[in-house]
This record gives C-alpha cells, sequence and structure tokens, in this order.
C-alpha cells in the first residue's frame, strides 16, 4: 500500500515541514488534507529558509505533484502569496499544485468574524485564534447554507450566490459588533472582482482531486500526506475548546483527502524533544522559568505564521502516548534534540496527579488537565552541542538513552531524529520495536508544578 502520513503528536510547531521535505524524496504525490493559512511549516535547505502555510512542503522538490485537498479551507490571496514567493526565488508550480474545487474558501467577511470573536474568553483565558478567517469558514462549511467552495467561483450562479452571503453576513457582522464600535465596511462590488480575478490566476490548478487521488493509490503511485497543526489541536479529540477547527490527528487523514485509511500503511508521529503551546489552554509541564526560556531561545520558539513567543516546558509522555495511539502511529521522529543540550538534567511527565489520584490517561476535559500537576521521571542531560552530528554512534549516550525513553513511554520505535533544522541534520536509525508503553518501576518519579 502507497500511503504516508505525517502527523504531529503535541500541539504544533513539530517540525514536520522538514520530515515532509526529506520523505517527498521518495513519494509522487504530496498532499495537505485539512487546516488553512493558520498552519505554518518552515523548511530550511541549502542555507535557505523557505515558510509555507498552505502549500505542501514537497513543492521545493523536482517531479512531485503538491494537492490541497477539500478539506482544507483556502485563502485565495495566501495562496497566490506564495506562488508568487516560491517562483520569485526560482522554485517551479505550473503544473505542480493542484487545489481541490471542493475547497471551502476564506472571504474577508470571515477575517471580520475572527477578528469579534477572538476577545471571548473561556474559563478565564481567550481561545486565541490567528485572525485568519479559519474558524469561521469550517463554521459557515458546517452550517452549508453561507458557505462557497473554491469550485463555486467558477460557476455563472456565482454572483448570486456570492450577493446572497454578502447580505447575510453584513447583517450577522452588524449584530455582532460590540456597542459603539464602528460598522464593519464590506464593498460587495469591491471583494466580488477580486475573487474574480484570484479565480482567474488559480483556474489552471483548480479541479477533482478526490478522483485524481483514489486514482493515484489504486495504481500504486506512493502519496505523502503532510498533517497540519497539531493532534492536541484536534476539533474532537484535542484539549477542547483550545484546538483548531479541523481534525488534525491521525483521524482526518480520510475525511480532509477522500483517501479511505486503508491506504495508508506508515504513520510516522512527530514529537519535539520537549513541549511547546501557542496561546491558551493548557500546558502541564509549562516552565516559566529560565528553563523554559532556554527552550524558547535555542529552540527559535515564535510561530512561523504569527511570530508569538511559544510556551515551552518538559516533554508530556501522557500527552503524547494518547495521540500516537489515537493516530495509528508506527514510528516516531523526534525533532529539536539540539535544543536540550546544554541542560545538567531533563524531565519527562509520565503521569499526572489530578485530584490526588494517579492518572497515566489523558483527561477528556479541560478542567482535569488544567489540575494535573506532572510526575516527572529525571534522566541526566549533556553539556556536548549536537547540531553537526550525523550519526547515531556520535550522539553522547544520555541523549540516546533519552530518545530511546521517549520510544518506550509511547509504545514505538524512534526512527528518525533531528538535530537542526537543516536536511543533512537528520539522523535515520534502524531499531527494533519500542517496548510497550508503561510507567517507570525503577528511576526516581517526583510530582511537581
Amino acid at each position: 500500500m502507497p500511503g504516508t502520513c505525517v502527523i504531529g503528536l503535541q500541539w504544533g510547531d513539530e517540525a514536520k515541514g522538514k520530515l515532509v521535505d526529506i520523505l517527498t524524496e521518495h513519494h509522487e504525490i504530496v498532499v495537505r488534507y485539512q487546516g488553512g493559512a493558520n498552519a505554518g511549516h518552515t523548511v530550511v535547505s541549502g542555507g535557505e529558509t523557505w515558510k509555507l502555510s498552505l502549500i505542501p512542503s514537497g513543492i521545493l522538490r523536482n517531479d512531485v505533484s503538491c494537492v490541497v485537498t477539500g478539506g482544507v479551507v483556502l485563502d485565495p490571496a495566501s495562496i497566490i502569496g506564495e506562488i508568487d514567493m516560491l517562483e520569485g526565488r526560482g522554485v517551479t508550480v505550473a503544473g505542480k499544485l493542484r487545489l481541490s474545487d471542493r475547497a471551502h474558501v476564506v472571504f474577508p467577511w470571515h477575517v471580520a468574524e475572527d477578528a469579534i470573536l477572538n476577545g471571548n474568553v473561556t474559563g478565564g483565558e481567550a481561545i486565541g485564534t490567528t485572525g485568519r478567517g479559519i474558524g469561521p469558514c469550517y463554521r459557515d462549511k458546517v452550517g452549508r447554507s453561507l458557505a462557497l467552495r473554491l469550485g463555486d467561483l467558477y460557476r455563472p450562479e456565482f454572483r448570486q450566490q456570492f450577493d446572497h452571503v454578502l447580505k447575510a453576513k453584513r447583517q450577522l457582522l452588524e449584530a455582532a459588533r460590540s456597542a459603539g464600535a464602528s460598522p464593519i465596511e464590506l464593498d460587495g462590488e469591491a471583494i466580488f472582482r477580486q475573487y474574480s480575478n484570484y479565480a482567474d490566476r488559480l483556474r489552471d490548478c483548480v479541479g477533482d482531486t478526490t478522483h485524481l487521488l483514489l486514482d493515484a493509490v489504486e495504481a500504486g503511485r506512493p502519496v505523502l500526506f503532510e498533517g497540519a497543526q497539531g493532534a492536541l489541536l484536534d476539533i474532537d479529540h484535542g484539549t477542547f475548546p483550545y484546538v483548531t477547527s479541523s481534525n488534525s490527528s491521525g483521524v482526518g487523514v480520510a475525511s480532509g483527502s477522500g483517501v479511505p485509511g486503508r491506504w495508508i500503511n506508515r504513520v510516522i508521529g512527530v514529537v519535539k524533544a520537549y513541549s511547546t503551546r501557542v496561546g491558551g489552554g493548557p500546558l502541564p509541564t509549562e516552565q516559566d522559568n529560565p528553563t523554559g526560556e532556554h527552550l524558547r531561545q535555542r529552540g527559535r520558539e515564535y510561530g512561523t505564521v504569527t511570530q508569538r513567543p511559544r510556551r515551552c516546558g518538559w516533554f508530556d509522555a501522557v500527552a503524547a502516548r494518547y495521540t500516537a495511539r489515537l493516530s495509528g502511529v508506527d514510528e516516531l521522529a523526534v525533532m529539536l534534540l539540539d535544543v536540550l543540550g546544554g541542560l545538567d538534567e531533563l524531565r519527562i511527565c509520565t503521569a499526572y496527579e489530578i485530584a490526588g489520584r494517579r492518572v497515566e490517561q489523558f483527561p477528556s476535559h479541560i478542567d482535569d488537565l488544567r489540575q494535573a500537576v506532572p510526575i516527572y521521571e529525571t534522566l541526566p542531560g549533556w553539556p556536548e552541542e549536537l547540531t553537526d552530528v550525523r550519526r547515531e554512534a556520535d550522539l553522547p549516550v544520555a541523549a540516546r538513552r533519552y530518545v530511546d525513553r521517549i520510544g518506550e513511554l509511547l509504545g514505538r520505535p524512534v526512527t528518525i531524529i533531528s538535530v537542526g533544522p537543516d536536511r543533512d541534520q537528520t539522523i535515520f536509525r534502524n531499531t527494533a520495536p519500542a517496548t510497550a508503553a508503561c510507567p517507570p518501576t525503577n528511576q526516581q518519579e517526583q510530582a511537581t508544578v
């Protein structure tokens, strides 16, 4: 079976883009199947840095097709901006990029709704969004009556549909704006012309990607599915309500792409060697101290899309074990291991204490997660710099022990280790399956906030 899937197992930003870029060499098609321009992937090659949001990371490789499916909400201005950036830097896009006519389109009214809703507070914290209209566009998709798909922009009745939605959105935005706030202006003629121009620009890329992908897998062509965000942000199975608006765990691959799961025989779970999170919501292992600042500075932990500083903490094996099971992960890639260099000791969260009880399963309710006190296992750190290491045998013993412990706790083998952002700063391992996940029995644990 030809399918490989790359899934982030934390709260996003796990360096999936680098891994997809590397794996693309062995695939003919790379697929983006959920999310929108709120996702950011960074790829570094030959000293050059590429930042992408909607176009799959595989676009940097020759002879590879890139597909954006109907599970994605598409901002035409964003994807045209990425196309222009890539072509301006010598990357060929024409003939390589396919966009689903089923993809729902982000309009200016979605961005306006996002700005209004972003100030809402839940449990004392703002849910927080990137302000790009992603959530409101997904809401319209589910609501159906005010939704517009990319294929609609090419139909004779588009103007009639557009005017119907515009009228409704003007009424909704007027009702939603705060007392005393300025009216929200939507220039219908300008928006219609703008999106008609977008449609003309993208015309050669748009088509039925579902049939394209089904034909590909049935013909045995190798396809790589590129997840966006992280599994803990999954709308149904993540840390709700501090989540994204799509199924960002492995359960979303089939629904977003239209390719049944039977065609995917390799699922790689990607984790950072520590934990990060952007915006609100619990992060049980967060270190709001010099350790957290060490991780932020060495890991350059600022959002690809928003540039917001990420919250940083120790690796949470409880959370990652849950998402590895949820996503059907076969193997693990541990990224940014080099960031931990220089710390005398490291900690891994192996369980939680909630209301006086030891808990080894990830809680389903956000209030329980807020109360979770991490129970840590302490391992030795290493002083060595890892960015020049290219063989597993050259890693410090403590670094190898740390990676192996992650694999043991998650019950999956670690087959890939990243020690820097460039393609060649990657170590591929031949390793036996990891021991089934279990709590430690012979190492010291301590509960700490």
